[in-house]
């Protein structure tokens, strides 16, 4: 197997009118563009409800450990 191996790619998002960096491996932006395109929504609003969700965790960890977690979470269900 070869593993797709990269240093995170920073991108800038707009969530809720407010622009943010994120910075994840290319495979993790690959997989977020898939779910994106499967739920028929930009990136940027699929990343606003994953962020909506994290805020209300009992501890919430940064937006991009969030989105990581999420991406594998649902890969995983």
């Amino acid at each position: 197997m070869t593993v797709p191996y990269h240093p995170p790619v920073k991108r800038s998002i707009a969530i809720e009118g407010h622009r943010t960096s994120i910075s994840l491996e290319p495979v993790f932006w690959d997989m977020l563009k898939a779910s994106a395109d499967e739920a028929e929504m930009p990136i940027s609003t699929l990343v606003a409800e994953i962020d909506a969700e994290r805020i209300q965790s009992d501890t919430p960890p940064g937006l991009a450990s969030a989105i990581r977690v999420w991406l594998i979470a649902r890969a995983n269900a």
